[in-house]
């Protein structure tokens, strides 16, 4: 359960903290739904992961901007319709049977979340003051969790209209950027690092440890979107769930990664408690 008096790095510094990849989907619950959020938190969920999209009239929904075909079996991208035809729309479940679940919008999603766990806003970047808006119109400024690559174009925009929220740059191999960021005035609380080996320098315990005296974080994926995009070495959630958890989740938890993001909540949560967590 997360204490929500302590800061963000005091929660994961506790324990390793389990962020559910667009919620717990399957079966006939879709992710990136309310049912799927839901689920997540019966599964324990601390952090929640969404993605953002936009539609054409400006309005923001929570949805994965082009995976419109995959998960609606509909042949335009949302940012290309209005919010009276997106409102029209059902996702389809993992047989491509329409469901009832509809797009929800940023806005409702936040109001649910609110006071339940993290949340990381992903797509963060598509329209970083429209989105900073809604995140304060729904008083979860001390939950979210936003994240963009290191292009300065986004920082800029960060630093104007978010500061004081949390921040993550997401970094490949090396870490080059976190310090001059807190110099900047963001409000930078750690690092999502993606990393192709394990020799590399954002995976190894001196960074990590490096990082925590300098209290923040640092935020994993064992997710596996693509096979060919390898983000954290190989020590995914396909091996983790398959017979060799700890080649995969315990090769993370022991090089003390805070944030595991994955997309099988409930049996991370459970290797976790039986593993023991963190010394």
């Amino acid at each position: 359960m997360i204490d929500f008096s302590l800061s963000l790095f005091q929660n994961a510094r506790n324990n390793t903290l389990v962020c559910a990849h667009r919620g717990s989907s399957g079966a006939n619950i879709p992710c990136n739904t309310l049912a799927s959020f839901k689920a997540a938190l019966e599964q324990g969920a601390d952090i929640i992961e969404l993605d953002v999209s936009k539609s054409r009239d400006g309005k923001f929904y929570v949805f994965h901007p082009g995976m419109e075909s995959a998960h609606l079996l509909f042949p335009m991208l949302l940012s290309k319709l209005n919010s009276k035809s997106i409102n029209r729309l059902r996702f389809v479940n993992q047989d491509n049977v329409p469901t009832l679940c509809k797009i929800n919008t940023l806005e409702e999603v936040l109001t649910f979340l609110k006071g339940k766990c993290y949340i990381n806003i992903d797509k963060f970047w598509i329209d970083i003051p429209g989105i900073t808006e809604i995140i304060r119109k729904t008083g979860v400024e001390k939950q979210v969790i936003i994240k963009t690559d290191t292009k300065e174009k986004y920082l800029k925009q960060v630093l104007k209209y978010a500061p004081d929220l949390m921040f993550m740059p997401i970094v490949s191999e090396k870490d080059e950027i976190t310090d001059s960021l807190c110099e900047r005035g963001i409000n930078c609380i750690g690092a999502e690092v993606l990393f192709k080996a394990e020799n590399a320098e954002v995976c190894q315990r001196e960074y990590i440890e490096s990082m925590h005296r300098k209290g923040r974080i640092v935020w994993v994926n064992s997710i596996v979107y693509n096979y060919k995009a390898v983000l954290d070495a190989g020590h995914t959630d396909d091996i983790s769930v398959t017979g060799e958890a700890d080649r995969g989740w315990g090769w993370l938890i022991d090089r003390d990664f805070d944030i595991i993001q994955t997309d099988w909540c409930l049996m991370l949560k459970n290797y976790i408690k039986t593993r023991g967590n963190k010394d």
